[in-house]
């Protein structure tokens, strides 16, 4: 009888056990693809720094959170105290819910809980509304199905994105930023303990609000580290040292107008990284915050930070303060159109020296000058006389400017500078004319930018590059100056006239100041990086005293200083630079003659002059297929003394003794400067446009 009984047993014992394992393949075989979880979106610079986070739609804080993201003395304090054998079990801990129930039975209450760190996964994924025994029979069988579609690192991964840490702050990450100011990469002891401790009672040991309670739940996690040999004597007592966060820390909020732009773009993205260095980001968004007050209300500040080789983005700040509303922060004025004042004369110089008819050390006339019925003045109403190119720039004067620019062209300075990458607006119905050489257009600072990063790559043309998660290999480049004429300019600007107390000739810069006083302006650049800065009121009122040398350039000097480690040097100069005093240099380079005149000699019976095609002439490209190219044109002079050289956009076509005509092959439809040089060295030139 006795026999039977235990075989009777026995096979009731089997049938459970083999019961319990069908179920147990059961749940696993039919477990649910692995949960899509909602996640909140990132924005991260080009080393992976959180720049901003975005809550989810219910306000929600819920950052992702790996494993590897995480401080490992915490991870491995989690595991001890939530689920010591989180790494054997299947979802459930049979172990752990024994002792559970025991200790309710004999004690009358709950002491520990049996929830595996799977089980509460599981909770967090479907939070049940009721604690009864179903409820609690189906969160095991998702935590087992949980098991059978996931790792354990994936689900750890869940927990350290889900775990509540009081209010509406969901995972390890931003918990951490939002109490102790930084990722969770490192963790001092009593940090690790205090995240560990929040999870079980997240409101009750708000630290912000029962700074008490949290302190206790705390130190009974770090006296049950140091029961189970995690942590040492001397790392418990120094942990119970530690304050804990009184306040709660507001999440990153880096770069706020480049984040909003990016997610703007690209809405459906998760992550978003950026070119922006947040080290840089955040030093300058303090230095304007710190400029802010001496300008007085409503002034805002705009900078932008441009590797000159790459082209990437290191630093945004579209405005004083992103919550600033008096000084209207949310408007990103690094895309406002504004007027650029002086900052386009590098580049009416720069084609100038591209064109060969003027130098660095060429002389020019700064007197009062009439081009048509306007009469430029300096900014000072005064007037240099004779002066180089190389000071006139570094001076910033108008009339040399607007007599180079009546040279080279407006319509062909206009045209270059859109080619190269800048969106310049022009005023309803207006063609580019002699004011744009002043700031009689429209653009942004990034567009600036742009143009000078150009310059001091040697004169080649990108776009800028704000982000490093898409492909930027189509872009498309263009030429904006030849490496010598960019060189050039550089070379002049490196030797303006700095700010009070900023170092000189590190720097090649240019202000500019809008008519009004709406706008100032200051570009900076060294071999390695530019800096361009904005300072004006948003709205487009004018502010006096609002000066680009005087306000802009101070700023852009700290930039530097608070950006750059180290001033590296500029390119050396390329090869075809003539390095000369004004007396070296050859004869027509001498002294810049403005478009019309020409250098008359004795011996000269009529002075010489293009008389085809004629200065702002229209030329249609004939050819005799589409596949083939344009027929060549002619250029014919009259009167100066032979030989003759004659050259387009600065580049020789070759000579002719005692001719007074030369042909000449185009390339494609655009403007072109024709020049001819006699033996006397003599010259004239015209612009002209071809078309197709």
């Amino acid at each position: 009888m006795k026999t039977r009984l235990v075989k009777l047993i026995g096979s009731g014992a089997l049938a459970i056990v083999a019961g319990a394992l069908v179920a147990v393949g059961l749940i696993r075989v039919t477990a649910p693809p692995p949960p899509q979880l909602l996640r909140s979106v990132e924005v991260v610079d080009r080393n992976g720094f959180l720049l901003r986070p975005f809550s989810l739609p219910d306000g929600r804080w819920r950052l992702a959170a790996k494993p590897e993201q995480v401080d490992k003395r915490y991870l491995e304090m989690l595991v001890a105290y939530e689920d010591r054998r989180f790494r054997d079990h299947i979802g459930v801990d049979p172990l752990a819910l024994f002792r559970a129930t025991w200790q309710l039975v004999t004690n009358g209450e709950i002491v520990s809980g049996g929830s595996t760190l799977s089980m509460q996964v599981a909770r967090l994924l479907a939070p049940r509304k009721n604690r009864t025994f179903a409820a609690k029979l189906a969160e095991i069988v998702h935590a087992m199905q949980l098991e059978a579609r996931l790792s354990k690192q994936e689900i750890l991964e869940l927990y350290l994105t889900l775990a509540p840490f009081g209010g509406n702050l969901e995972g390890v990450r931003a918990a951490s930023h939002a109490y102790f100011g930084k990722e969770p990469m490192r963790l001092t002891i009593g940090e690790a303990a205090l995240l560990v401790a929040l999870p079980q009672s997240p409101e009750v040991r708000r630290p912000d609000r029962a700074a008490g309670t949290a302190i206790r739940a705390r130190n009974r996690v770090i006296d049950r580290m140091l029961a189970y040999g995690v942590i040492t004597v001397a790392e418990a007592n120094r942990a119970r040292e530690e304050a804990v966060p009184r306040i709660r820390k507001e999440l990153p909020q880096l770069a706020p107008h480049a984040a909003e732009a990016a997610l703007a773009a690209f809405p459906k993205k998760q992550r978003h990284h950026l070119a922006i260095d947040a080290t840089i980001q955040q030093r300058l968004e303090e230095l304007v915050r710190e400029k802010a007050p001496a300008l007085g209300p409503r002034v805002s500040v705009a900078v932008l930070v441009a590797d000159n080789e790459t082209g990437e983005i290191l630093a945004r700040i579209g405005s004083v303060d992103f919550n600033d509303m008096e000084r209207a922060g949310r408007i990103d004025m690094t895309r406002g159109v504004r007027s650029p004042g002086s900052a386009l004369k590098p580049f009416i110089y720069g084609l100038a020296f591209e064109d060969g008819v003027a130098h660095p050390e060429t002389l020019i006339e700064d007197r009062p000058t009439r081009f048509g019925a306007w009469r430029p003045e300096n900014f000072d109403l005064t007037f240099q006389g004779t002066v180089t190119l190389r000071r006139a720039l570094q001076l910033s004067l108008n009339v040399p400017a607007v007599a180079l620019l009546e040279s080279v062209s407006p319509q062909r300075l206009f045209a270059r500078l859109e080619t190269s990458g800048a969106q310049l607006q022009l005023p309803q119905g207006e063609i580019p004319g002699l004011a744009i050489g002043l700031g009689g257009l429209g653009l942004r600072l990034e567009d600036l930018t742009t143009l000078y990063t150009a310059l001091a790559r040697g004169g080649e043309a990108f776009p800028l590059v704000h982000r490093l998660d898409v492909s930027n290999e189509n872009h498309r480049r263009a030429r904006l100056l030849d490496p010598v004429a960019a060189w050039y300019v550089g070379n002049v600007l490196i030797g303006a006239p700095p700010p009070e107390n900023a170092i000189f000739g590190k720097i090649a810069f240019k202000t500019g100041t809008s008519y009004g006083y709406r706008d100032a302006w200051a570009i900076g650049f060294d071999g390695k990086r530019t800096i361009a800065v904005w300072v004006g009121r948003p709205d487009g009122q004018p502010v006096p005293g609002m000066i680009g040398r005087a306000i802009a350039a101070p700023i852009l000097f700290d930039a530097f200083a608070r950006a750059v480690p180290k001033i590296e040097p500029l390119r050396a100069a390329p090869n075809g630079a003539m390095i000369a005093t004004t007396a070296r240099l050859p004869l027509p380079l001498r002294r810049f003659m403005p478009l019309g005149e020409t250098r008359n000699t004795a011996s000269a019976e009529q002075p010489l002059k293009i008389i085809f095609p004629l200065n702002g002439a229209q030329l249609a490209l004939e050819r005799s297929s589409p596949a083939e190219a344009p027929q060549p044109i002619a250029i014919k002079t009259n009167g100066g003394n032979g030989p003759y050289r004659f050259l387009v956009d600065g580049l020789p076509i070759g000579e002719a003794d005692f001719r007074s005509a030369a042909f000449w092959q185009p390339a494609g439809p655009g403007f072109v400067r024709l020049t001819v040089i006699d033996a006397s060295g003599t010259t004239d030139s015209v612009v002209v446009r071809l078309q197709q």
